[in-house]
Order: C-alpha cells, then sequence, then structure tokens
C-alpha cells in the first residue's frame, strides 16, 4: 500500500461494531417517530395475517375434503383464504406508504449531514484522503442505509414474528413438530447472524476498502488527465488502474464466496425443517392423529417458513453489507473537527485589517521540528506586505495561519485586536481575500465562480469585478460570454483566465486582507501590467500580502519579508534591501538574470 493509501486509512477513523452502526442509523429513524410507529404498526397488523395463511389453508383442505360436501362451508372457507392474503397485501401496502417518506427524508440528511460533516474536517484530513474515495463513501452509505433499514423493519422484524408466531402455533398442537421448527429458527437466525459477522464481515470490509480504492484512484487519473496525456501515459495509469480493479475482484470473489458458503448451510437447515416438518405430519395421519387439512396447515406453513427463511438469509447478508457501507460516514459523525470553532466564538469584526502574530509556535504532523518557533510579527492596517524566499521558507504557511487553516501550538494570531481561534472560522475566510497561484474552479458557469465570492451579487456587479480584472475581454468572446461553463476545476480556460477570473472573484469579496499567491504568474507581460494596474487600485486602503517568486510584482510594497526556515532573516524595502546585499539581493540577481 502507497503512503497515500496509508495516510488515508488514517483518515476513515476506527472500525466500528454493527452495534455502533445499528445506534446511528436508529438515530434517524427516531427523528421521525410517526411515520416510524404508523409503518412498524401496519407491518405487525400484515404479520398477524401472514401468520393466519396457514389456518386459512387448512380450514379450507378440511372443508373441500369433508365427506358430507358442505359447499356453503367450503366457500366460506375460501373467502377466509383469500381474505387474510388480501388483507395481508393491503396492509402492507399501506404500510409503505409511510415508510418510503421516512426513508427518503433520512437518506438525504444523511448524505447532507456526511457532506457537511467532511467539510468541516482541516485541510491536512483532506490533503491525506482521495476525494474519489470520500464521494463513494459518502454516496454508499446512503444506499446502505437504505439496505439496512429494509432489512430490520420491512424483513427481519416480521420474518421473526412469523416464524415463532407459526413455531409457537405448531408446538401448541404438535409438541415434536413445533419444537423441531423452533430449534431450526434458532439455528438459522444463529448461523446467519454469528457466521456473517466472524466468517464473511473482515472479507465484505476489505472489499469496501478497494472499492473506495477504486472511486479514488479513478478521480486522481480523471481529475489530471491533462497530465496524463502530456506524458502519453494512458496506458500506464491503465495498467495502474487496472491493479486495483483486479485487486478488487479478487476480494470481491472471496467475499461473495463466503456468502455462497453460508447460503449452502441454510438450505441444509430448510431441507431438514421440510424434510421433519411433513415427515411428522404424515407420520401423524398414518396414524389417523392428523386430518389432510393437517397436511394442508403443514406445506402452507412450511412454504410460509421457508419463503421467511430465505428472505433471513439474503437480508443478514443485505444488513451486513449495509452496516459495513454506513461505517465510514458513522464514524464521520463521531470524528471531532481537526480545526473547530470554540464554544462560544464569535464572528469577527474586521474592518481596518491589522494582522498579529503573537509567539506563534507551529508544526506540520509529518514534520520532526516546528516551522514556526516563537514567531512574532504586526502588519498593519492597510499596509502592502510581500513575502518571499525560497520554496519552504514559510510564506504560504504564512496565509494558511491567518486562515486558521491549522491551529497553532502555541502563541496567537490576532485581526483587529480579535484573537482568531475565538472567531468563527467562516466570518474570519470571508475576510480574506485569496487569489491563488493555481485557482481552482467550480464546474459552473464564469458569473457562478466570480459570484461565488459574495451570494447575490447581480450580474452588473459580476461584471464590474470582471472588468476591474481585466478578464472581460476573453469573457465577452465566449460564445456564451458570463453563462459559458468552465469545465471541472476550470480546465476549459487558460491558466492565465483562470487568474483573471480568481481576481475578479476578489474584487467582488470587498474583504479588508488581500493575499496574492503569485497572482500573476501565468499571465503574459502585457496583461500582467493591466491586472497589476487593477491590483494596486484594489490593494489601495486594505492590508495586502504579496507572495511572489517574480519581484518586479512587489517593487513598490511597503515593506518586503524575507523568510528562511520560519524566520524573517531581513526586512525593507525593494531598493534598501537590494543596496544591503544579503538573501534579497541573492534573490534579485538570480530573478534578473532569468528575466
Amino acid at each position: 500500500m502507497s503512503e497515500q493509501y496509508e495516510d488515508e486509512e488514517e483518515t476513515r477513523g476506527r472500525v466500528l461494531s454493527n452495534g455502533q452502526v445499528m445506534a446511528f442509523i436508529g438515530g434517524y429513524w427516531l427523528r421521525r417517530p410517526w411515520l416510524l410507529l404508523g409503518s412498524a404498526g401496519l407491518m405487525l397488523v400484515a404479520v398477524g395475517f401472514d401468520i393466519l395463511m396457514p389456518t386459512a389453508a387448512k380450514t379450507l383442505i378440511d372443508a373441500v375434503a369433508d365427506p358430507a360436501r358442505d359447499t356453503n362451508a367450503a366457500w366460506k372457507a375460501w373467502a377466509l383464504f383469500v381474505g387474510v392474503y388480501v388483507a395481508f397485501v393491503v396492509t402492507r401496502n399501506i404500510a409503505f406508504r409511510f415508510w418510503n417518506p421516512l426513508a427518503a427524508r433520512n437518506m438525504e440528511e444523511m448524505t447532507n449531514e456526511g457532506f457537511r460533516r467532511v467539510q468541516a474536517f482541516s485541510s491536512d484530513w483532506h490533503a491525506d484522503t482521495f476525494a474519489g474515495a470520500t464521494v463513494r463513501r459518502i454516496s454508499r452509505a446512503m444506499w446502505g442505509y437504505d439496505s439496512v433499514s429494509d432489512a430490520v423493519v420491512l424483513w427481519l422484524g416480521p420474518a421473526l414474528l412469523v416464524l415463532f408466531g407459526l413455531s409457537a402455533q405448531m408446538a401448541f398442537k404438535w409438541p415434536l413438530i413445533g419444537g423441531l421448527s423452533l430449534a431450526v429458527v434458532v439455528g438459522f437466525l444463529v448461523l446467519n447472524l454469528w457466521v456473517v459477522k466472524v466468517y464473511v464481515r473482515q472479507a465484505n470490509l476489505k472489499s469496501n476498502a478497494l472499492d473506495s480504492r477504486i472511486g479514488g484512484a479513478l478521480a486522481d487519473a480523471i481529475t489530471s488527465n491533462p497530465t496524463v496525456k502530456a506524458f502519453g501515459a494512458e496506458t500506464r495509469e491503465e495498467t495502474r488502474f487496472a491493479g486495483i480493479t483486479g485487486a478488487w475482484s479478487r476480494a470481491v470473489q472471496i467475499t461473495w464466496g463466503r456468502f455462497m458458503d453460508v447460503w449452502v448451510m441454510q438450505n441444509v437447515l430448510m431441507v431438514l425443517l421440510q424434510a421433519g416438518m411433513t415427515g411428522l405430519l404424515v407420520n401423524l395421519w398414518v396414524k389417523g392423529q392428523a386430518t389432510a387439512g393437517d397436511i394442508g396447515f403443514a406445506i402452507t406453513t412450511f412454504m410460509l417458513m421457508s419463503g421467511y427463511l430465505r428472505n433471513i438469509g439474503e437480508n443478514v447478508r443485505m444488513l451486513q453489507k449495509g452496516l459495513d457501507d454506513v461505517e465510514d460516514v458513522a464514524n464521520y459523525a463521531l470524528m471531532a473537527p481537526q480545526v473547530a470553532d470554540a464554544p462560544d466564538a464569535i464572528p469577527l469584526a474586521a474592518a481596518e485589517g491589522e494582522i498579529v502574530f503573537d509567539h506563534v509556535s507551529f508544526r506540520y504532523k509529518s514534520a520532526e521540528a516546528p516551522l514556526y518557533d516563537g514567531f512574532s510579527l504586526r502588519i498593519a492596517p492597510g499596509e502592502k506586505v510581500a513575502l518571499v524566499g525560497a520554496t519552504g521558507a514559510g510564506k504560504s504557511t504564512f496565509v494558511k495561519l491567518i486562515q486558521r487553516l491549522y491551529d497553532l501550538q502555541g502563541g496567537a494570531i490576532a485581526i483587529d485586536g480579535q484573537d482568531i481561534a475565538q472567531v468563527t472560522q467562516g466570518s474570519l475566510r470571508r475576510a480574506i481575500a485569496v487569489v491563488p497561484q493555481d485557482p481552482a474552479l467550480f464546474h459552473r458557469t464564469i458569473a457562478e465562480n466570480i459570484g461565488y465570492a459574495r451570494p447575490g451579487a447581480t450580474l452588473d456587479e459580476i461584471r464590474l469585478a470582471a472588468k476591474r480584472a481585466h478578464a472581460d475581454g476573453f469573457i465577452e468572446k465566449l460564445p456564451k460570454g458570463y453563462d459559458t461553463l468552465v469545465g471541472e476545476r476550470g480546465v476549459k480556460l487558460s491558466g492565465g483566465e483562470r487568474q483573471r477570473v480568481a481576481i475578479a472573484r476578489a474584487f467582488l469579496a470587498d474583504a479588508p486582507i488581500l493575499v496574492f499567491d503569485e497572482a500573476t504568474s501565468s499571465l503574459d507581460v502585457e496583461t500582467e501590467l493591466h491586472v497589476q494596474a487593477a491590483m494596486n487600485e484594489l490593494m489601495a486602503g486594505r492590508t495586502t500580502i504579496v507572495i511572489a517568486h517574480r519581484l518586479s510584482t512587489i517593487r513598490n510594497a511597503d515593506r518586503i519579508l524575507v523568510f528562511d526556515k520560519g524566520r524573517i532573516v531581513e526586512e525593507g524595502r525593494h531598493a534598501e534591501l537590494k543596496a544591503k546585499g544579503g538573501a534579497y539581493a541573492r534573490l534579485a540577481a538570480v530573478a534578473e538574470g532569468t528575466a
């Protein structure tokens, strides 16, 4: 297993017992008690009619076998036989009228809440988890709930009542036959519940994990299709994917094979029930102690019981698979968000945009030593600060920490005097507009992507933001203009076009703090000049942080901070830092030499 898959296994949480998963599902049932009681109550009434079927069959057979040929009694018996079955069908149908809305609403809420939980998890969690696998787990859980609920409420519960009810009827009249029936039913249940748990479940969990891995591998390869094509690596990716599906195929064959083994054991018990029940009654008939109706009762009872027993076998398998499918989402519900709002968190009130790092200590979970150790810095309201330094020096981490994508190990960060650990994450991030180096857009229209910064923005406001970002020119040349779909992650646009859309989004956000992370790196020189002018306009009166390797974009910064291993080794304006002949001067010399 690769390191990525090992990391992903850690994000799934601990293995839950069947009881814990059932308790999670049961919580959804109890959200709508009247629908649950209505469907369960009607199912009980239907079970009562089902238990009467063998008795109705015995009455009919005895009536038609009576030498007196009482036709009136025969027709009454026939009416009872048909009426019991019609009552069973009608009652069960009405029960589904309660059950279907209960199931649909609970499945909707389980999926929505699973999505909400996953969104609340930290950037680290998402970095360690394949998006495709997470999608597979959430969508599989919805249908797992359906399987479990149907198995328990619609099939297993009624089946147990019918089986024990019929066994009790027979035991009352024929203790030996009733005892045999009861023994087979108990043996069948033990076989299914115990054997499936100890013999089948581990194999099923393994095949489920590989099913999730298929989703992860598909998403990984398909979203990276431009890279695959660039290296002519289609065959290599197909081989890699075939290895994963091959592992799933081998695992699922083991799972299915074990279910088949259980099925064979079930049928041995069914034969024992059939042969024993009918044989004992034929023996009583030979002795003159049973009527033709009794034989009919036994055959009808066996047919009814065998149907329910087969359903038990199938539904125990469905139940276990459903529980395993729901387990990941049940785990998500138990996992606390890695970065959580404080219980008394309040919205951030940011107007000036002052940023203060006060003796901040921070270490990534995979790092041996902290990146920041007692780091302190103040950025004044409205100040334009540039961060430069080698890769890994701590520039991007600086931005992630002011967004509170990670929690600190020590110290505090404040915006306008408010500790960001004590404000709601949503309000904090809405106060910071970020233009990343490689913007990821939604597979929605350009207007929707720009408008994402401010829900409810009018099309005129979106157009103005695009114009200020110098994006309106290329947008209006597209066949559908602002209604053009940009493709997954914006693949239909060039890198420069994506960045201009992201800059337009930042204009529309109108946040007091701006972050430009290599925001002009994909632009040609002419477009960069236009966008730089627009950025300068946007920066006016706002606190701005610019991360840049192209030093031409930061010449006019109020202050340049040179980072090295989580420390600021130099700070000042462009000209004075260059004159010092230190770390910044060396970076400038390299940049000018490659320009």
